[in-house]
């Protein structure tokens, strides 16, 4: 059961057709009448226009979720009384002219039941049948092969790329375009985004209009336009958080769309400029809405400059900020305080495509104990940063700090990269990483044998001599469980043994080694890994001779922060001294009392990340 909610439609001034009557056609602006004195409706009559369009698809979006829906349909209005629609959602194809006409009969409601249903309430929207609609043009009818969506605002029966922008951004959430000063406000100038700019002539606004349904076309789901192609528009699939991230994606894009037409118009000639010849900007996206990694924040500030320290001691020392496209890939990693970027960990995420999301467990820490970072942190502005080029292959990281000893640094981030990386692949995975800073070369090269996708082997070369060589001896094995363990939020559920070998200096007691992972339910979440790290060993104020574990906390399966398809998302990581061998089958252990460092996770939705980017 869905749930009505009257929408305003007073977001521009609307036209009086006539009191207690509705007007045959609609002003040539696109709005709508006035809905006081509404009464009995005529049909709901409107446009569909790039060109005009014959053969769209056409429907009332009352249900939100941005595609058609058939009856019967059951609906809740605003006073909580229950409507049941047995045809659906009003819907008709676009004819000659790109008219429709949707039949409202059914909106009509027993006045000692519920009051009528306002058309002009809800948003209309219409799909583009790739092989079967028609745009009418000068040269005579084209059958447009590319799907694509448009819609209006509430009240606006001018359906059109034009009105799909008004009506996305503010979906989003920003300001109207009249309403508001930005570069796109600007560039758009005072061209009407609600008319009918066929019949008023205005080139200006069909050659923009044109550019972005081509652009929307580009992202449009294959799948789902093959779906169209065989269809009359009112059986397919595209999920409500899709359509949200394609209109995302439009308004983002919408001024780089509308800076190449206006360069394309030699001194003003809209009319003939050659949409179809525009090199408009390719943009992948991702469509799943996936749960990606907002920030960590980093406490590793010891009291005294001394670590391990208690929880009630640890203050934050760094906050890392993650940046995305619009395809979910990390284009970048902003440290405000220090970081110390692991090369298994971009390994992981080269893997992955770029997509932190497709990794599982995303972004195990890459920290530094170094008591500087805290400084850093407390002054205004970033102060480290990784940047991804995945069209390269190949990474940087810049530093304006003094956390990394023998790190060249540079007065302002883009500057010379204080280590550049770079990567080989080999069916589809890294075959080897490279890092290069200053005289030293870092070669990381995976070893995927009983690998998972959390952890693999590896070899780490330093200006060609085996550092270390991470070996996982065998595949994960399962534990038995204790009985009374077994309904703790945390379980030893597998165990994976490995070793560590090659010129790194192994302490007494290090091994013998095993991750720990909790696999019930089918998860895969780490718990538990032993390291060594000489840099961080060798921190000024950190006192360890025995190594490091890595301790990983998530989320209860009852509590609303845990994501049933994202379950490994981890919500609080601790660096811990290494603590040896433990048994499998236990309840995991509860969080330390103190710690070298605690680093907190904070996860948004991609639609809610791109959202804020829109100005």
């Amino acid at each position: 059961m869905k749930r009505l909610l009257p929408i305003s439609v007073a977001l521009f001034s609307l036209a009086l057709a006539g009191c207690g009557e509705e007007s045959d056609e609609s002003p040539v602006d696109g709005r709508d009448f006035d809905a006081q004195d509404y009464s009995e409706p005529r049909p709901y009559t409107g446009r569909v226009i790039d060109g005009y369009l014959r053969n769209a698809r056409v429907w009332l979006d009352m249900d939100g979720d941005s595609q058609y829906t058939p009856g019967p349909m059951t609906i809740t209005n605003s006073a909580g009384t229950e409507i049941t629609l047995p045809n659906g959602e009003p819907t008709a194809m676009s004819g000659e002219g790109g008219e429709f006409t949707l039949d409202t009969t059914e909106l009509l409601q027993d006045p000692s039941v519920a009051p009528d249903i306002d058309p002009r309430d809800f948003p209309l929207f219409a799909v583009i049948l790739p092989g079967q609609t028609l745009e009418q043009t000068r040269m005579g009818e084209v059958v447009l092969e590319d799907a694509y969506m448009l819609s209006a605002p509430p009240g606006v029966r001018n359906v059109t790329p034009l009105s799909t922008l008004v009506r996305q951004r503010r979906v989003i959430g920003v300001r109207d375009l009249t309403a508001t000063t930005n570069d796109l406000a600007d560039a758009l100038g005072n061209v009407n985004l609600l008319s009918d700019y066929v019949k008023s002539g205005d080139h200006r606004a069909h050659a923009y209009a044109r550019a972005f349904a081509r652009f929307m076309a580009s992202q449009f789901p294959e799948s789902t336009a093959t779906q169209l192609r065989d269809s009359d528009g009112r059986e397919w699939s595209l999920s409500e958080d899709a359509a949200y991230l394609l209109g995302v994606s439009f308004v983002r894009n919408a001024l780089d769309v509308v800076k190449l037409v206006d360069e394309a118009a030699a001194a003003g000639n809209y009319e003939n400029v050659d949409v179809a010849g525009l090199a408009l900007p390719e943009v992948p996206i991702e469509l799943e809405d996936p749960l990606i990694l907002e920030s960590q924040t980093v406490l590793a500030r010891g009291e005294g400059s001394e670590l391990p320290a208690s929880m009630s001691n640890l203050g934050v020392s760094a906050e890392l900020v993650f940046d995305y496209s619009e395809d979910g890939r990390v284009t970048s990693i902003t440290a405000h305080g220090c970081m110390m970027p692991s090369l298994r960990e971009i390994a992981r995420l080269v893997n992955a495509g770029g997509k932190i999301a497709d990794t599982g467990t995303q972004w195990m820490p890459g920290i530094s104990l170094s008591q500087e970072s805290a400084t850093f942190h407390e002054i205004e502005g970033p102060d480290e940063r990784l940047v991804f080029d995945w069209e390269e292959g190949e990474a940087a990281f810049e530093t304006t700090t003094s956390c990394h000893p023998g790190l060249a640094s540079s007065s302002a981030l883009g500057g010379t990269a204080a280590i550049s990386y770079y990567w080989t692949m080999s069916d589809g995975r890294v075959q080897s990483l490279t890092a290069s800073a200053g005289d030293t070369t870092e070669r990381l090269e995976p070893d995927y044998q009983n690998g998972t996708e959390a952890f693999f082997g590896f070899t780490r070369k330093v200006d060609g001599t085996e550092e270390e060589i991470m070996t996982l001896s065998d595949s994960l094995q399962t534990c038995a469980i204790d009985p009374e363990d077994a309904d703790a939020a945390l379980v030893v559920s597998a165990q994976q043994p490995y070793t560590v070998s090659g010129t790194i200096p192994q302490p007494e007691g290090f091994s013998p080694l095993a991750l720990e992972f909790d696999t019930r339910d089918g998860f895969l979440r780490p718990l538990r890994f032993g390291f060594l790290d000489q840099k961080m060993a060798s921190t000024a104020g950190v006192e360890n001779t025995e190594g490091f574990d890595w301790a990983f906390y998530y989320p209860f399966e009852t509590s609303n922060e845990f994501v049933a398809d994202q379950p490994s998302l981890v919500s609080t990581a601790y660096l811990n001294r290494h603590g040896g061998s433990r048994a499998c089958g236990r309840e995991f252990e509860r969080m330390p009392s103190a710690a070298y460092a605690r680093v907190n996770y904070t996860y948004q939705r991609l639609s809610e990340y791109l959202s804020g980017l829109v100005e």
